[in-house]
């Protein structure tokens, strides 16, 4: 994939005196960090390296009434998470450490450990990647923006700018990444921002517009992220770690059936929420409808390769839907939901579209295909080493017995717990860790916390586990918070007094709507 930098027609040439008053098309590890920033980093990860390995020490020689391989996980984790939280080293290279650790401790045999390598969860990632990355490659993505921003209802009004900016990076997070998706969407932003400011006068960078577009570009794009289980990938390891404690699937219709529950208010909200607090200097946008209309017919007709992209596309997402439909229309006992379900497992699903990816050719004369592996071979295997690891540390958890072991022992310290209670807990918890660490991080930590504390309490842990995996999502209040919060703060017309005041505000929102969603939606599907 191209670096969003090397993506000129997003904005035109007209522009580009414009953009280059914003910080745009920095890495995220270069977004507008200041000194003390800096600073404050290079202290975290310089404390994580030496605590990390102090706790994890600590908990070995303790004479503690636990039976080895409980006790070496329970080292293992607490070194796992303070790696995490502080970035000490790579996540992904944590992740791999935790595991070999388990290995080399006793925790478990290395056939045992290293099961979570064969997991269908690694299929269902690669499928969903290469998938959007076809979607990037050939512009489908691109194209259907500009047929958005361009849409007669859009016209030149800038609130209904917001919407359909907000609408567009929804829709794309729900099956590209987060990060992903803003880093393509924001030339065309900065773009939009720029020709306010020729109207209404005065620099780019300090419009309460410019604030409030580029706020629904990074919350919209977590919004999105939770419409579907591959939106963003911490999600992945989330349901992974429930199906294993609970036994019971949570299907890809689940799944987005609960999250639309919270997300379409969510999302309202959002917009009321950036519209008042950033009024617009200008009601309307003078030839943007125009501008917009312009670029969309640019690209001409559909290739052969946006074709063959939308079609498997659009099987790949029938084939992840029909079990939890058929669920719904023939019941969860018929035959034929369960040959279904049998047969349409998701991550088989995604793979098989992906495969018709390198089948389908996009220029016969040159025999290119859809996607060829120079563009597999971009696939963020970080993350998947994390995805992989995760299981590995989650499943090793309960087989072990020390999650139920540490519920037990919360439980007692905090007596009964509602299902409620724990979910908005759960929420709460998630959201709190995701604001200071990553998204990944967050569903490491709190999910086995939650799964513990709720088989503890006699509560299934679906709902609440669910509500936390939702939750890890959702950090608005900082620009270390989300990789697309970093991204538009580079911008330079996010100020942080800003984003903190939108940010909390929104988290608090999130807190509730998702336990509400979760467990209404959640209850009513049967979930509990």
């Amino acid at each position: 994939m191209s670096d969003p930098q090397d993506r000129p027609a997003a904005t035109g040439t007209d522009d580009q005196a414009g953009l280059e008053q914003f910080q745009a098309y920095r890495g995220i590890d270069e977004s507008a960090m200041t000194a003390a920033e800096a600073r404050f980093e290079r202290r975290r990860q310089l404390t994580g390296l030496v605590a990390g390995p102090l706790a994890a020490v600590l908990l070995l020689v303790l004479p503690l009434d636990l039976p080895w391989n409980q006790q070496a996980l329970a080292a293992v984790f607490v070194f796992t998470v303070v790696f995490w939280l502080t970035e000490a080293i790579p996540i992904p290279a944590t992740s791999l450490l935790s595991v070999a650790l388990m290995v080399v401790l006793g925790v478990g045999g290395a056939d045992e450990v290293l099961s979570s390598f064969g997991d269908t969860i690694v299929l269902l990632y690669l499928g969903a990647f290469f998938l959007s990355q076809a979607l990037l490659k050939h512009g489908l993505a691109e194209r259907a923006a500009y047929m958005v921003l361009a849409a007669r209802w859009v016209g030149s009004s800038v609130p209904r700018v917001v919407i359909a900016v907000g609408v567009v990076t929804c829709l794309f997070s729900a099956f590209v990444s987060n990060t992903v998706t803003v880093a393509m969407l924001l030339p065309t932003v900065l773009g939009i921002i720029v020709a306010i400011s020729r109207q209404v006068g005065g620099d780019p960078t300090r419009l309460r517009i410019a604030t409030a577009i580029l706020l629904m570009l990074a919350f919209s794009a977590s919004i999105g992220g939770a419409l579907t289980p591959v939106g963003a990938p911490h999600q992945l390891i989330g349901r992974d770690l429930l199906e294993q404690a609970a036994g019971a699937q949570v299907s890809f219709f689940s799944w987005s059936a609960i999250a639309f529950t919270f997300a379409v208010p969510l999302f309202a909200a959002l917009l009321l929420l950036l519209i008042r607090l950033n009024r617009p200097e200008a009601a309307h946008i003078d030839g943007l409808a125009a501008t917009m209309a312009a670029k969309r017919d640019s690209r001409g007709r559909l290739s052969r390769g946006e074709w063959n992209t939308l079609i498997v596309f659009a099987l790949v997402v029938i084939g992840w839907l029909l079990p939890g439909l058929s669920a719904l229309v023939f019941g969860p006992e018929s035959g034929v939901y369960q040959a279904l379900a049998d047969n349409l497992d998701e991550g088989i699903v995604a793979i098989l579209g992906a495969s018709l990816l390198f089948l389908l050719p996009a220029e016969r004369r040159t025999r290119t295909f859809t996607i060829e592996w120079r563009d597999a071979v971009k696939t963020d295997w970080g993350t998947l080493l994390f995805i992989i690891c995760g299981a590995a540390l989650g499943a090793q958890l309960t087989a072990t017995g020390l999650a139920e072991r540490v519920g037990g022992a919360l439980g007692e310290t905090f007596g009964s717990t509602s299902i409620v209670l724990l979910t908005f807990f759960a929420v709460v918890l998630a959201i709190l860790i995701s604001e200071v660490g990553s998204n990944l991080a967050s569903v490491g930590i709190v999910v086995p916390i939650v799964i513990a504390i709720a088989i503890a309490a006699g509560v299934n842990p679906l709902l609440p586990g669910l509500a936390a995996t939702f939750g890890s999502s959702f950090g608005f209040m900082m620009p270390i918070s989300t990789p697309q919060n970093a991204l538009v703060y580079a911008t330079g017309a996010v100020p942080i007094t800003k984003m903190v005041r939108s940010g909390i505000v929104f988290d608090l929102l999130a807190a509730v709507l998702v336990t509400a969603g979760v467990l209404g939606t959640g209850t009513l599907l049967g979930l509990v």
